[in-house]
């Protein structure tokens, strides 16, 4: 019962109702930890793992100048078939042009039904991830169903790439970065495995940190992982120009899995798209 019922102390006839905080309390935490659509709870939630491909128009539509739209297929581990997919609204003009910089708003749709998982929508901010930076931070929001799931915003830095993950009242509780050496002053290039080998050729991840962990280089331990995987030539020029295997932290929220997936998306257009054009 949401009501405690006691007698009060001197009268054994009167009868007191209050409100049950504690269950209270627990019906709102409830609430707070179940946010998002239907259709983004029944494919992710109990998920540890998701797998997105990309696949990118031809090169002969680029070329015409026609709306290349970037599309992401996704997939639950260990499955052929895409649970979501994903078209953003950039233009060609606009990739082109304002690569890796420019603006979308992409709403990741179910399969079956075309209901909404979430949208990830990212403004366009001048000065592009570089060496270091200092302002113009690069941002992107998560919403699902009209509610914010969370944010990730890049952070002042130097050499490495940092990005904090921030739920929908603005308090931070992830840190993204790629694996380093050289006590953290360089990207690790041969972390997820000898370069030259292949297993390693071009793989390369962000790695998902507590806010609150002090040591974040080197061998220093994750809780999540955004991993780029190697293709074949032929299959990147052809069809899937990325692929991304993303490991949620234990524990996560499904509002936290959501930022996490829009988050790896936003990485694409900032570090690997632009490689590719």
């Amino acid at each position: 019962s949401r009501w405690n019922i006691f007698r009060c102390k001197n009268s054994n006839n009167v009868v007191s109702l209050l409100p049950n905080t504690n269950n209270n309390n627990n019906i709102m935490d409830s609430n707070k930890m179940d946010r998002g659509t239907d259709a983004l709870k029944s494919h992710v939630a109990d998920k540890a793992m998701v797998h997105i491909r990309q696949t990118k128009r031809g090169w002969f539509q680029e070329c015409l100048g026609c709306e290349a739209k970037n599309e992401f297929k996704y997939f639950q581990e260990g499955e052929t078939e895409m649970f979501a997919h994903s078209l953003d609204d950039a233009s060609f003009c606009c990739r082109l042009c304002c690569a890796p910089i420019y603006p979308y708003k992409t709403p990741v749709k179910e399969t079956t039904t075309e209901a909404e998982l979430y949208t990830v929508d990212r403004p366009l901010v001048f000065c592009a991830a570089a060496g270091c930076k200092c302002c113009c931070y690069q941002e992107m929001t998560v919403t699902s169903g009209s509610e914010k799931m969370g944010s990730v915003k890049e952070n002042c830095y130097y050499c490495v790439p940092s990005f904090t993950a921030s739920d929908e009242n603005g308090e931070p509780y992830w840190v993204f970065r790629p694996p380093t050496c050289l006590g953290g002053l360089c990207v690790n290039c041969c972390a997820e495995g000898n370069p030259c080998s292949k297993q390693g050729c071009c793989r390369a991840s962000f790695r998902v940190y507590p806010v609150s962990q002090q040591d974040m280089n080197g061998d220093a331990p994750y809780i999540g992982q955004i991993l780029i995987k190697p293709k074949s030539l032929s299959t990147a020029i052809f069809t899937d120009a990325n692929a991304f295997d993303v490991t949620f932290p234990e524990g996560s929220t499904t509002s936290q899995k959501a930022t996490m997936m829009g988050a790896t998306t936003f990485f694409n257009s900032i570090f690997f798209e632009s490689n590719e054009q």
